[in-house]
Order: C-alpha cells, then structure tokens, then sequence
C-alpha cells in the first residue's frame, strides 16, 4: 500500500498523464527519493500545462479535489503556482509552471523515470538529482538561508547520490543561478 501523500500525488499525475502534459515530481518527495526520506505536508510537481488543459484536467480530477479554475488559469498565464487540495485527506499538491528560464525548462527536460516500490511496473517522472539540489538551494536563499529542512535535503542528495552527480553542470547552474557559494559550502559539508 501506498503512503498517503503519495497516493493523493499519484491521482495529480494521473490527469496530467491522461492529457500527455509534461510533469516532474520535485520538491520534498524528490529529495526524500534522491537523499534522504523525510515527511512532508505537501507535494510539489512542475507541469507544463497549457490554457487548453485546464478544463480537461479539471475533470480527470473529478471531485476529489479542491481546485479552482480561474487560479490554475492566472497561473498559467503568469507562469507561476497553484495548489490543489485533496478534499478526503486535506493533503496539498502544489503545482508549478515552468517560467522561460533555462533552468525551470530543464526540470522537466532532465527528468527521470522513477519506479514505485509498490508497483515496479508503474514509473513516474522526478526532477533529477541535481536540478532537485539548485531548486533546494534557491528555495534555501529565497529563505533566508534560515531552513534546515532544505539544507539537510541538499546535504542528503550530494551524500546519497556522490559521485553520481554531474558536478559540473551543478557548479555551472549554480553560478547562473546564484546559489554556487551555497552548493560549495554544501559540497564542503559533506
């Protein structure tokens, strides 16, 4: 059986899936795959939907969801967030549109096929490991540099996945991005 948040996450996927929308699983639940798991209160996913998904989407969702239309489309419109909320569980499902920056295009590019434990044949799609760390460390500075939630996920990926990392596209990205200061100091701790 599922854990719940997944679970609930997986319905999301579901009617993204159903409608051939690009998707990445990120935020906590990728970090918790890529490093260590942790607990969370939320999902987030970054989709690419478009104007003409959001009726489409709206009913694969089925009434199992708070969502609301009007905010999904000033998301797309704005290329910014919205959330959902799973009426049964009032657990939230954040959803992000991808901006034009290179580097939110490449969390959906860099994805990866990611099997569930519960059924190997089912694979979903998760923001790689390192676009996982640079969106960890801009969240950390967004923040204030005050998280530890999101430092110890940072420090769990480069720990759990080592010399698997592309170190030079992270140390690339991380200077365009601002936060290589922080990825070396992470690097260091480890």
């Amino acid at each position: 059986m599922l854990p719940e948040p997944l679970r609930v996450t997986l319905l999301v996927i579901d009617a993204l899936e159903a409608l051939d929308v690009p998707y990445a699983l990120g935020g906590s639940m990728a970090s918790s795959i890529h490093g260590v798991a942790r607990s969370t209160n939320d999902s987030d996913l970054v989709a690419d939907l478009q104007p003409r998904h959001v009726k489409p989407f709206l009913r694969e969702l089925g009434e199992a969801f708070y969502a609301d239309e009007r905010a999904i489309q000033e998301a797309i419109r704005r290329r910014s967030s919205f959330n959902l909320i799973h009426l049964e569980t009032m657990f939230k499902v954040d959803i992000f549109i991808p901006k034009t920056s290179k580097f939110e295009r490449a969390q959906i590019a860099h994805r990866q096929a990611f099997p569930l434990a519960a059924d190997i044949e089912r694979k979903i799609y998760v923001t790689s490991p390192e676009d996982t760390i640079l969106a960890k460390l801009l969240w950390y500075k967004m923040g204030g540099e005050i998280s530890e939630r999101q430092w110890r996920d940072v420090l769990g990926i480069l720990e759990v996945q080592g010399d698997r990392l592309d170190m030079s596209y992270l140390r690339r990205s991380a200077e365009h991005l601002g936060v290589r200061s922080l990825l070396e100091k992470a690097v260091k701790q480890i």
